[in-house]
């Protein structure tokens, strides 16, 4: 038997890092100088994750020697919660699911964590950023490495947390604040599912002993609910799928499905190395991992799966035409998220569970590079964001330019170019060809999603190629034609420079971290960026920020995604995570191959006729002369304020309902309580007189009232 117990330093490096940097980074900041402090804390940071890759990896190979039928090994480092009725170890399970998530994690998390280091190079809080960066891969680690239901929600609540603290990282500024707490807000809805789902669950596998035949009351580790879930559901059907909908929530928040979408677009106001993290590799395949992992209770409801798949498709749908809409890089890319998302939720819906890991896998990799590369490119270009103010970077930008491209032939998914195309292909093969399941007329759940999900390819390959031309290829250089009184739409990367610092300060006496007044005066009168303008040069990012593209460019390439497919490399490293998908409809791979060519390269050659050559005058900075469909997809078709507030100007009639509703139904309930509160308060208040014969008249009255419930007790509950 392999020993595994080396997997245990996969967490506690991270950990580890997490302690230096909270307890020791300042001072190592502050012994050795701003520049050679923050390098030698950012190698601490990037250190201990890419050991825990190492560690993953020689895991990985070892559960690679075992037969299929052995590759699950589980490691109790402690008895954790153990109470009459029910007990929680401290445990790790070893599968293939849980370590192709911990190689995502740690190896594109790693690298992310190295991008950091050139990119929050001059930022006075240094250690902090890591600290929070430190500790969300250890907290992504607990979810996906734990052997039972309450250890992922621990690390579901970690990871909740640390995105909370990294989103609002320049808390200094209101937006950043505000997009914290939404995106924490947001997150407890889904938790909220995940939560009575877990309850639901628990309930049901303690009802079911005498089938699970397992000591120790262990009612929530997967290795009892999972090979027994089809016994222990047979008995209760009615419970399939509201558990199954109720964890379905749950992954609905974390990993941005319709409705619960709404946080992700914020969560740019983050710096750039938060955002790649949380939107490729980590936090929002949280519900994927969810979905994965409790598959066979999903598999029992035909309806909760058609269900998964039909929000996929309209998330995908929503985020892919949103996307038109939005002037900031960073924003383009953060619906472009939501609406890959989309895609794994369809290939978990019709069954195909392994084509959405396999989505996950290509989605980490071509996504992690488009979020750095658009860092990379707003480094450049002094933190503004916005494309209009763009124009022919591949000259000033080769290599970035050069990675970027390949990102975007992954993600437009060209057949036989990119990984991607082997990752949707994988899922919409299966769902256009589904013919059991949730029925919707003539058609299955599962034929809807995966026909929305060809069109949305389509729409991808329009706007990432109207991401592309606007930022490298458009031959004017809009920056030069910025006057002092043009537009300069500085949509910044937060407004963080504003408290950066360029100093060697000696050692000073303070808290874990810097102070808002320690920040304050530490700052230096100059910022290290300046505002854009007809004057600015862009230049290319140093080596610790362009050596991580060129590495997940390589990962991005058709080979990676050809070999995992072709080879049934994945589905056969999955085996025991997915359900053997329908492929009996009329659809062959072959013809679907070549509809995913016409449809992406129709994409790429409207996108290509709009914006190939200069920035259109209907596109602006006078928004008055925009498409109204594209005015109203800028403003997320007023979807995120009917769900934030009720506004009135964004959902019309809509938000005037919602409004109403919050101000009489849900106020006024809150109201009642409240009132009948204070009535009960006051009636009370009429006993206290402050005379002392009174209470004592009270309290005999109670000893007579309690002698008399006794002498009933015995006397005639005894007969």
């Amino acid at each position: 038997m392999k020993d595994f117990t080396n997997v245990w330093w996969i967490l506690f490096l991270p950990l580890a890092g997490f302690l230096f940097q909270a307890l020791g980074g300042k001072s190592l900041v502050d012994g050795l100088g701003a520049k050679r402090g923050r390098l030698a804390c950012g190698a601490l940071a990037v250190l201990p994750i890419a050991t825990a890759f190492l560690f993953g990896l020689s895991a990985t190979l070892q559960l690679v020697q075992l037969p299929e039928e052995s590759r699950v090994v589980v490691l109790n480092l402690f008895d954790w919660i153990k109470l009459q009725s029910i007990h929680i170890p401290f445990e790790f399970r070893i599968d293939t699911l849980s370590m192709t998530m911990v190689l995502i994690i740690t190896g594109i998390g790693s690298l992310i964590h190295l991008y950091a280091v050139g990119y929050m190079s001059e930022e006075k809080d240094f250690p902090r950023f890591f600290t929070y960066l430190n500790l969300f891969i250890a907290a992504m680690l607990i979810l996906v490495l734990g052997n039972n239901l309450v250890m992922t929600f621990m690390g579901w609540e970690g990871v909740g947390l640390c995105s909370y603290l990294l989103i609002g990282f320049w808390f200094r500024d209101l937006a950043n604040s505000k997009a914290a707490n939404k995106a924490f807000i947001v997150n407890r809805v889904g938790d909220w599912g995940f939560t009575l789902g877990m309850f639901g669950i628990l309930s049901l596998v303690a009802s079911s002993k005498d089938i699970v035949g397992i000591e120790g009351q262990r009612w929530l580790s997967y290795d009892v609910i999972l090979p027994h879930a089809t016994e222990i559901l047979a008995r209760n059907p009615a419970m399939a799928t509201a558990i199954a909908l109720l964890l379905f929530v749950g992954a609905m928040g974390k990993s941005a499905q319709f409705p619960l979408y709404v946080w992700l677009p914020d969560a740019m106001a983050g710096p750039t190395p938060v955002s790649a993290l949380i939107h490729a590799a980590t936090m929002v395949t949280s519900g994927v991992y969810l979905l994965n992992r409790m598959s066979v209770w999903f598999l029992a409801s035909p309806t909760a799966m058609g269900i998964v798949a039909l929000v996929g498709a309209l998330t995908a749908l929503i985020g892919a035409s949103i996307a038109f809409g939005q002037s900031d890089i960073k924003k383009v890319l953060a619906f472009s998220t939501v609406s890959q998302l989309g895609y794994m939720f369809i290939g978990c819906g019709v069954g195909a569970f392994w084509a959405g890991m396999f989505h996950v896998i290509t989605h980490a990799f071509f996504k992690a590079l488009l979020f750095l590369g658009s860092g990379a490119v707003i480094h450049a270009m002094a933190h503004n964001q916005d494309m209009r103010n763009y124009g022919n970077l591949r000259k000033y930008l080769p290599i970035t330019f050069i990675t970027m491209l390949m990102g975007w032939i992954a993600i437009v998914g060209v057949p036989f170019v990119s990984s991607g195309a082997w990752s949707k292909e994988a899922i919409l093969e299966p769902a256009v060809n589904s013919t059991h399941g949730l029925m919707l007329g003539p058609f299955t759940a599962g034929q809807v999603a995966g026909w929305v999900g060809f069109f949305v390819a389509a729409l991808t390959a329009c706007y990432m190629t109207r991401m592309l031309l606007l930022t490298f290829f458009n031959p004017e250089e809009r920056w030069k034609l910025i006057t002092d009184t043009g537009h300069v739409h500085s949509n910044h990367d937060a407004s963080h420079h504003a408290v950066h610092a360029h100093d060697d300060h000696g050692p000073d006496e303070h808290g874990f971290f810097y102070t808002d007044k320690e920040m304050i005066d530490q700052a230096q009168e100059h910022e290290h960026h300046h505002e854009l303008d007809s004057h600015h040069k862009p230049h290319e990012v140093p080596a610790l920020m362009w050596v991580p593209l060129a590495v997940l460019a390589v990962f991005s390439l058709f080979w990676v995604g050809a070999w995992l497919e072709n080879g049934h490399v994945l589905k056969t490293w999955l085996t025991g995570h997915h359900a053997a998908e329908s492929h009996d409809g009329p659809l062959s791979k072959s013809v679907l191959i070549v509809l995913s060519f016409v449809v992406s390269l129709g994409g790429i050659a409207v996108g290509w006729w709009l914006w190939a050559k200069k920035l259109p005058t209907w596109e602006g900075f006078d928004l008055s002369k925009w498409n109204p469909i594209q005015r109203w997809a800028g403003r997320q078709w007023g979807i995120d304020n009917v769900l934030s507030d009720g506004s009135v100007r964004a959902g019309g009639g809509i938000g005037t309902v919602s409004a109403w509703i919050d101000k009489n139904i849900i106020d006024g309930a809150v109201n009642m309580v409240g009132g009948l509160a204070k009535l009960l308060g006051g009636l009370v208040r009429q006993t206290q007189t402050g005379n002392v014969r009174s209470y004592a008249l009270f309290m005999q009255i109670g000893i007579v009232a309690f002698i008399g419930y006794l002498i009933y007790v015995l006397t005639v509950g005894a007969k």
